[in-house]
């Protein structure tokens, strides 16, 4: 189920793949033996040095990325640590989707040539002097770093650089980064990575990783000519206290630098790179090993399993009712007409007078279905995409730019819906309904984020927004979504309004006393426990892939459990609708939105019980980022779920009163 990395496609893959292109503003890749790869995409040959051309490199860059800690939210750039910079070398330009990530990818000092293997390579060595208050700062920062378990992520030829290492059950896993360091608290507990070498011994002392062991595997490509494709890069990180600095021979014991060390401190930078063919992983599959290492199939069968189950639980109580209940009800009803009976008319036929009563609210109500209506379909086409391997981990940002892109270019059945639905509640202010359908909901999201990149732009972290790239997201809102939102209210206004299948009564019926299940809250907070029992193992993923740092790739697992989400929402809100329509009650406008978009709170809960379960972010600023942004994702996940909701009630309410006969 896994989306998985185009390969050596067939040319039936090429229209989809240009119509992926289109989509995400992108030229058609490079064609190659008769496969389409997208831009960036493409395998890359290396040769030895003697034989290097065009085709074939014989130099590898290795690229470093953003560095980040599962104990804070803070992510920060190589270059804010005082290590080995790159003296040249042309700096990748990052997509919309990193740049939102916080990814800031730049070149490394680390470089190596095909099949050359080096041993112990000095890349440069840091001097610090502890009465300095400038080296103070730097090595303070290192080691705060260091205590926060911090990771670096390395990159060679847009692969991650892996750090393998067994775990329990021996199995093995493979972490797409490595420590900085780690440190050994004065009472002698080893923190973090400090757990892998016994000589790590002395208390209140940090040992910094300043050596890598990197090995390269490749794979010869069968015609020979084209050279090799690298399909793994792993590394060991060592730590060493060089006896010779200036000619390091990587001997010696770890380097420590003590928490009351004073006077100067010299860290010597090093390397070793070997290169190793491996025949059996191909460049197409060269993902596999990372992505295997995570155990989480079985998991996710199991997550599957148990949402079909409630889906097919649903399923048949809809279709009991609206086959046997409902049935029962039409007939009799119109049995009734037929004879003339005069009895007094009872059950949900009773307020077919009352049913399409425009809601209180009903400007509000119009802007949410809008905007839900547009994420709606931004999520089904960019799960669509990734299911098909465009948007897989090595094509990065891609995810964030499809769905970016996608919600802008939205904006006309947002506003279209927006304003059907408010034309037909009866609405005569459509200046204020597009306005609010443009502005309302974009606005709420992008005031919280703007308030998260002011704090993160204050703590100086990497994943603060440039300023030019606020301004693009800007300039995308109000020049192409809002517009497109304008051409979409005024095909929505300009059409007839939504014909009802009854007529609606003048004086509104009285809604007899309810008992507490058909009361609006119950019903509201029972209706969104189904779709969320649904989803939470997956939601469980998800989570672990933004604050934990791990890769998400079961995207088909993903598209899934969407579509048994929206069969979920539907079901349910239908079902508790049915019943508040027998018990005579006829404001289901609102409720029908409120059942599934309830879903979203108990999403809340679930975010809050993970920050304190599974978490261990520590500091006031990291609390505050996770919790801004976790409601964000409850606002969009609300509108979402809640424009399934009523448009399933809708459907079911139009689909009953109209086969009903009517005086």
């Amino acid at each position: 189920m896994s989306a998985r990395l185009p390969a050596s496609s067939p040319l039936r893959w090429q229209r989809l793949l240009l119509l992926s292109l289109l989509l995400l503003g992108a030229a058609p890749g490079p064609r190659r033996g008769g496969a389409f790869y997208l831009p960036g995409l493409a395998p890359v040959n290396f040769c030895d040095e003697e034989k290097k051309s065009d085709e074939c490199k014989a130099e590898i860059e290795l690229f470093v990325n953003r560095l980040d800690s599962v104990e804070s939210v803070l992510p920060y750039e190589y270059t804010a640590f005082d290590f080995c910079q790159a003296s040249e070398g042309k700096r990748p330009s990052e997509n919309l989707g990193q740049v939102l990530f916080g990814e800031r990818i730049e070149p490394s000092p680390y470089k190596f040539t095909f099949n050359k293997e080096e041993t112990c390579k000095l890349v440069c060595t840091k001097t610090y002097h502890t009465e300095k208050a400038e080296d103070k700062q730097k090595l303070e920062f290192l080691k705060k770093s260091m205590l926060l378990n911090y990771q670096h992520h390395w990159i060679v030829d847009n692969m991650p650089v892996t750090w393998c290492y067994d775990v329990e059950d021996g199995q093995r896993f493979c972490n797409p980064g490595f420590p900085i360091g780690c440190y050994i608290t004065d009472k002698g507990h080893a923190k973090d990575a400090c757990v892998i070498n016994s000589e790590f011994h002395e208390r209140d002392t940090f040992y910094i990783f300043n050596h890598v062991d990197i090995k390269i595997h490749y794979h010869v490509v069968e015609t020979g000519s084209m050279g090799a494709r690298l399909v793994a890069a792993k590394l060991e990180p060592k730590s060493f206290k060089h006896t010779h600095i200036d000619k390091p021979d990587c001997s010696g014991p770890p380097m420590d630098i003590s928490n009351k060390a004073s006077g100067e401190i010299k860290i010597a930078y090093t390397y070793s790179v070997s290169f190793e063919e491996d025949k059996n992983i191909r460049w197409a599959s060269r993902w596999d090993y990372i992505l295997e290492s995570m155990p989480h199939t079985h998991i996710q069968w199991f997550s599957i399993m148990n949402s079909l189950v409630i889906v097919l639980f649903l399923s048949g109580m809809v279709a009991m009712i609206m086959l046997r209940t409902l049935h029962k009800d039409i007939a009799r009803y119109n049995q009734m007409d037929s004879t003339e009976d005069a009895q007094e008319e009872f059950g949900w036929k009773l307020v077919h007078g009352d049913i399409f009563r425009p809601p209180r609210k009903g400007m509000l109500l119009s802007v949410f279905l809008g905007s839900g209506t547009q994420i709606l379909i931004m999520t089904f086409v960019t799960l669509f995409f990734a299911c098909l391997g465009f948007l897989s981990p090595a094509n990065r940002g891609a995810l964030m730019t499809c769905a970016v892109v996608l919600w802008v270019l939205l904006g006309t059945p947002a506003g279209y819906v927006a304003a059907r639905f408010y034309k037909s509640f009866g609405g005569e202010k459509w200046k204020t309904n597009v306005l609010l359908t443009s502005f309302l909901c974009p606005g709420i999201v992008f005031a919280d984020f703007f308030i998260m990149n002011l704090i993160l732009w204050g703590e100086g972290s990497s994943a603060a927004i440039p300023f030019g790239t606020l301004v693009a997201i800007l300039a995308l809102w109000f020049c192409i979504s809002v517009p497109l939102t304008f051409i979409g209210a005024y095909f929505g206004f300009k059409k007839n309004a939504i014909e009802h299948p009854v007529r609606t009564n003048q004086i509104p019926r009285q809604i007899p006393e309810q008992s507490f299940y058909t009361k609006p809250l119950p019903g509201i907070i029972m209706g969104g426990i189904l779709p969320f029992g649904c989803i939470f193992i997956q939601l469980f993923f998800i989570l672990n892939s933004i604050w934990s740092h791990q890769m998400y790739y079961m995207f088909g697992f993903l598209f899934l459990v969407f579509i048994i989400l929206v069969i979920t929402c539907s079901e349910a809100t239908i079902l508790l609708c049915y019943f508040h329509l027998c018990a005579e009650d006829y404001h289901w406008q609102w409720r029908s939105f409120l059942t599934s978009g309830f879903t979203a709170v108990y999403f809340l809960i679930y975010a809050i019980h993970y920050f304190f379960s599974k978490l261990q972010i520590t500091g006031t600023a990291s609390t505050i980022l996770y919790f801004g942004y976790t409601m964000i994702m409850v606002l969009i996940f609300f509108l979402f779920t809640g424009t399934i909701g009523f448009f399933a009630c809708f459907w079911f309410v139009t689909k009953i009163y109209s086969v009903v006969k009517v005086d």
